[in-house]
Formats: C-alpha cells, structure tokens, sequence
C-alpha cells in the first residue's frame, strides 16, 4: 500500500519531468529560425531530457524527505541532478553525432531555462508547504519517549520552528522504573496496525546507549520511523550527523554544512564575487598602495602567517599600517593612540581599507569572503587551550568579514571573555551557513562592518 510520502515522491518526479519537458517544448515552438518541422529529433531529445532529469533526481536523493531540511540544499541538490542529465544527455549526443543537429542556441535557453524555473517553482512550492505546515497543515505525529528533560527541549524545538510540520502526539516520559518498560511494551504491541503517532522519537543521552538498544528492539514491530536524537548537551560540536563509512555508521561530531555540493557553492560565490570585487577595487587598492610608499616606504604590503583551513598555515595580506618595529616573538595587538601606527595607518584601520588585499587571498582559494576572522598565530596557540573546541573554528576557511564582526565583535581582544564571545558567533555561523547568510552578511559589511573603532 502506498504512504503519502511515495505518493509525494512519484508527484515531485511529475513535477520536474513537466518542467523540464514543458520548458523545452515551449522555446522549441517559440525560438525563430528553428527548423523542428516534420522533425522526430526535437521531441525525442526534450522527452529524453525530461525523464533523465528525475532518474538522476533519484540517484543523488532528490526525492527524500525535505521536512525541515534547508532550501539551499535541496536546491544544490537539484542543481547537481540537472548537472548530470546535461552531461548524459551531451554524452548521448556525442556517441550518436547528432550534435549537428540540434540549434545550439535553443540547447543552451533550454538547459538554462530548466534550471532556473525549476528552482523557482521548487522553492515557491517549498515556501508553500512551509506556510501550511505552520498553519497546522500536513503535519506528523510525533510520540516522545525520554528524560523529561530531554522531551522539554525537543518540545521547545519543534514550538520554535512549527513550518516544519511536526506535532506531538504522546509523550513517555522515563523515570527509570520498571513500570516504564512495561509502558512500552504494551505501546509497541497496540500500534502494530492502529497508532496516533507517525513517528517516534527517542532522545537519551549517550551513556544509556544500551537502553536505546532496548527501546529499539521493543519498538521494531511498529511500522513506523524511529529517531533517536542523542543528548549531547554535554559536548560542545559543530553540527553533527549520521555517515556510513566503511559500511559502518558513525555520528560525525563536528560536521559542517559546508561540504559536498555546499562547498562547491561556497567556492563559486567566492571565485565570482571575488573577482567582481578585485576589480571594482583595484583602483583605491593602487591608489592606497601609492599613499602607503609614499609615506611609509617599502614595503607595501605586510604579510603574515595565520591558520586557515583545517589549521593550515597561508599568508595573509594588508596594507602596511604601522612604522618599521622590533617584534619579540609574539604579536602585539595595536592599542588606543598606539605609537607604532602612522596617521595613514589609523585612517586605513578604521575604514578596514587595509584589509582589502586580502581579496588576493580569496582569488587563492586560501580565503573565503565570509567566515570567521584568522587571528595571529600565538593568539590561537594561547586560546586553543582556554576556549573549549577554539581550534573548530578552522574547519571552514576563514574570512574577509564574518558574523562576529558585523555584531561589532571586532579588533582587539582584551581578555577571554572577548574572545569567547567573538567565537561563539563564529561557530554560530559554521553551524547555520547558508548562501543567504553570507549574502546577509555582506550586506551588512557594507552598512556597518567598515567603519572600526577598534585601534
């Protein structure tokens, strides 16, 4: 018998195949100078098109279940599935030299078409069952079987977030008696065939693994999905989630939202907007260079090494602020009327003109636009022992601009406390990135993030 999801599932299949299908049929009729007359090869090629399109939806998990899992993702997801019916179906082309015979012009607006309609109209549609979800729409039921505390924060979650459309039906809380495994025993063997639940959660910490086990095993005669959300309330983690690995599943402790197709874009939007930018500023870039030489001599630039990705070592790029300086090893952060610092250097600090080298690092790939800030070498290796899980950080590439300094957590550090704060944004920012976070982000660089009163 089928579920309502499968129904789903074979409904959104329908859809992007009558999108790509509809698409290309109508830039086929409306294109001038096409001559598709009495021709079998248009059609054939754009029904092709239209059923690869799902078959390869299908493969890179499309058609799962996107309740309460990002827009960004699954149209990154849809992104990919279209990028791989364009390869097949240009391979396809290829072995059978037919591409002679198609207007290239019409396969391009096609392709392009696709994409970006069927972007639109996916995300309208996610937007939609949002909306009805938060209405009290096309919700699942949920039983809770935990601490009581534990069932109070799930409770708290789904009350803050009701567009993803779960809704609690039962609760057992476990006291840690006897009655509460007879409890469900007799749950399980009443909802074999007739339940008022949909799903049921499980949150234990992960010390009462084997009672999750327990619970597991009462619960395998119903027909329903079982989550167990573990209680790591006592670890600090970036996102975390479930991996298969050597055909063993692993909890992923620190996972980050940016990897796989995120990570490509990520780069794309940092490769684009990066060269846009270096362009755009590469006057007042030689213009401050020219300033700089003129008063301070050479050189222009200072250069530095800082930790970036994965804790490796780049140099970043300014412009030089301060007069040439004995330094003793450690870095001495500039200070209120700070001596070393030339009037073209304090002008330069408190636009963040002198960061704007720093595009050169991002044209690398060995910075991103957004992300957390790099700090100096010896500032890392003395927080990495004072702020718990401090090192995460540099599971993303740092950043020209980021959350914390748009939040005005910016310039110098003055004690721990300074910095706890400065990185519990940053980690904020790994655990809920997306392209409209940076994009946010970058908006407000331009309103509040240039201006620095820091020294």
């Amino acid at each position: 018998m089928s579920t309502s999801s499968d129904w789903l599932r074979r409904g959104m299949r329908t859809f992007d195949a009558a999108i790509a299908l509809a698409v290309a049929w109508a830039l086929m009729t409306w294109l001038p100078h096409l001559d598709h007359t009495d021709s079998t090869e248009y059609p054939l090629l754009i029904v092709t098109g239209s059923l690869l399109l799902p078959a390869c939806g299908e493969l890179l998990g499309l058609y799962q279940p996107w309740r309460g899992r990002s827009l960004y993702t699954m149209l990154g997801v849809y992104a990919l599935s279209w990028l791989a019916t364009i390869v097949l179906l240009s391979l396809l082309l290829v072995a059978t030299q037919s591409t002679q015979t198609f207007s290239r012009l019409w396969m391009g607006t096609s392709a392009l078409s696709v994409l970006l309609i069927g972007s639109l109209l996916r995300a309208a549609l996610y937007r939609y069952l949002r909306y009805l979800r938060a209405t009290g729409h096309n919700l699942k039921r949920v039983l809770l079987i935990g601490p009581a505390t534990n069932i109070r924060r799930l409770e708290e979650r789904l009350a803050q977030m009701p567009y993803v459309g779960y809704s609690v039906a039962q609760r057992l809380t476990d006291d840690g008696s006897e009655a509460m495994c007879a409890a469900i025993k007799a749950l399980a063997q009443e909802s074999v065939f007739r339940r008022d639940f949909d799903e049921v959660w499980l949150s234990y910490p992960l010390a009462e693994g084997e009672k999750v086990r327990e619970l597991a095993g009462e619960l395998v005669a119903v027909p329903a999905s079982v989550r167990y959300f573990p209680d790591l309330s006592d670890v600090r983690l970036l996102n975390h989630r479930m991996a298969q690995v050597a055909g063993m599943y692993s909890l992923d402790l620190n996972y980050s939202p940016l990897n796989g197709p995120m990570r490509f874009i990520k780069a794309a939007e940092d490769r684009l907007l990066g060269v846009a930018l270096f362009l755009l500023f590469l006057p007042v870039m030689l213009v401050i260079a020219g300033l700089v030489r003129w008063q301070m001599g050479s050189p222009v630039l200072f250069k530095q090494y800082r930790h970036g990705l994965d804790g490796k070592q780049f140099r970043i790029y300014k412009f030089r602020t301060m007069r040439h300086h004995e330094t003793h090893g450690t870095t001495q952060q500039a200070q209120f009327a700070d001596p070393r610092v030339t009037p073209l250097g304090a002008f330069l600090r408190r636009t963040s003109l002198d960061e704007l080298p720093q595009l050169y690092n991002v044209l690398q790939g060995r910075m991103s636009l957004v992300g957390p800030r790099p700090h100096a070498m010896d500032q890392n290796d003395h927080f990495k022992d004072e702020i718990e899980a401090y090192m995460q950080r540099h599971r993303v590439k740092p950043g020209m601009t980021g959350w914390a300094q748009v939040n005005g957590l910016r310039g110098i550090t003055m004690d721990t406390r300074d910095m706890h704060k400065r990185v519990e944004y940053d980690f904020y920012y790994i655990d809920n990135w997306s392209l409209g976070l940076d994009l946010k982000i970058l908006a407000m660089t331009i309103t509040r993030g240039f201006i620095n009163q820091q020294p």
